[in-house]
């Protein structure tokens, strides 16, 4: 079985590299591309760059030029949803474009003509990580993702988005990787560790924090590959 795994920062790809051993690096459409294996398992890996655009073109790339079957994402993210804390995992049910707006033409924010608002997770991975936290003792929450090219450190904009979207967390990636996943019929994982409330002091908690979560989400990826890899 082909795995991607990606991340958007080298940050969040660094914890999951240094568990590989014989990894190969391929640069395709001015990106690099990890390759290795993993028990059973055929890895590729890669982080995107920051915002939608680099992430949609990432997964595209993997699915398409490595032959990627099924998709999990390791990352960050900001909490929107009170129950969510510094260093907390959250795993995306269903993710949503906060910043995607035609409204003008009688839409609901996050829609586009032959689109949808929201692109459900794959069940079945969604499954397997349920299993896994409680094998392992980890908490792991569920929610919704919203994805946004903008980083939100501003109370208002954040309590418009979890109001508009019901989203429990918000980054900058996932929605457009679920897009292409949904698109070309990949399941997909989203999974992101909490690294800052997206309020006036997410720019200092994201800094201090970015790293810690990274290894916690990376972490977690890997209790699902190995569960794959037995699979």
């Amino acid at each position: 079985m082909v795995v991607g795994v990606m991340g958007a920062m080298p940050e969040e790809i660094d914890p999951i590299l240094k568990r590989l051993e014989n990894v190969k690096k391929h640069e395709v459409a001015d990106n690099v591309y990890y390759t290795a294996f993993y028990g059973s398992l055929d890895l590729v890996v890669a982080y995107s760059k920051i915002g939608k655009v680099f992430s949609a073109l990432t997964a595209a790339t993997m699915i398409e030029k490595f032959g990627v079957q099924k998709m999990l994402f390791s990352g960050v993210a900001g909490a929107i949803s009170p129950a969510l804390h510094i260093g907390d995992l959250v795993a995306a049910t269903k993710l949503c474009q906060h910043d995607l707006d035609i409204t003008a033409f009688g839409h609901p924010y996050g829609y586009v003509p032959e689109g949808k608002v929201y692109v459900e997770a794959d069940p079945r991975l969604l499954e397997i990580a349920a299993s896994v936290a409680y094998k392992q003792g980890v908490k792991l929450k569920r929610g919704i993702i919203a994805t946004g090219d903008q980083f939100v450190a501003d109370a208002e904009r954040k309590a418009w988005i979890g109001q508009t979207f019901n989203a429990d967390a918000l980054e900058m990636e996932g929605a457009s990787v679920a897009v292409v996943c949904d698109a070309l019929g990949v399941p997909f994982f989203v999974l992101r560790a909490i690294s800052d409330a997206a309020d006036m002091d997410a720019g200092f908690d994201f800094d201090a924090f970015l790293q810690s979560s990274a290894v916690k989400s990376a972490d977690f990826i890997f209790m699902i590959l190995d569960e794959l890899d037995q699979a």
